[in-house]
């Protein structure tokens, strides 16, 4: 173990009511000499373009913020949209294999006993000439 030193407590109270005092009064110097320096012109100015500055920064973040917020937006919405091109080739597969000419004939067999008619059972209708109404 090591020593341990006691020390005397110390007037506490009185010495941070001093520094108190000095503060405020430190404080008060401070503010009289900038309100005061605020009546020239090249403060006044100096002022006004601080303002600027600090509203154009927070512009410049707010507009930062926005654009991450819209490129995430956006690279959702091409996701979304890939997945939507991958769904619409497959329906479009899907689709011509379930209209291919042989299935579809397959299946009118198969539920309809439909059959492909011979030659001896086609007939050829000649066309009538178009008939004009005067």
């Amino acid at each position: 173990m090591g020593a341990v030193a006691i020390e005397q407590p110390a007037k506490a109270a009185r010495s941070s009511k001093l520094r108190v005092r000095d503060g405020v009064a430190t404080a008060v110097r401070i503010s009289r000499q900038v309100f005061g320096a605020t009546r020239e012109r090249s403060v006044v100015v100096s002022l006004a373009l601080v303002v600027v500055l600090v509203a154009s920064s927070i512009g410049v973040v707010v507009s930062a913020h926005q654009n991450r917020e819209l490129f995430n937006t956006l690279s959702q919405l091409q996701n979304e949209r890939d997945l939507y091109q991958r769904e619409w080739s497959q329906l479009l597969l899907e689709q011509s294999a379930l209209s291919a000419h042989g299935r579809v004939e397959k299946l009118a067999a198969e539920r309809f006993s439909m059959v492909v008619p011979g030659r001896e059972d086609i007939v050829l209708v000649p066309m009538a000439a178009p008939v004009y109404q005067k």
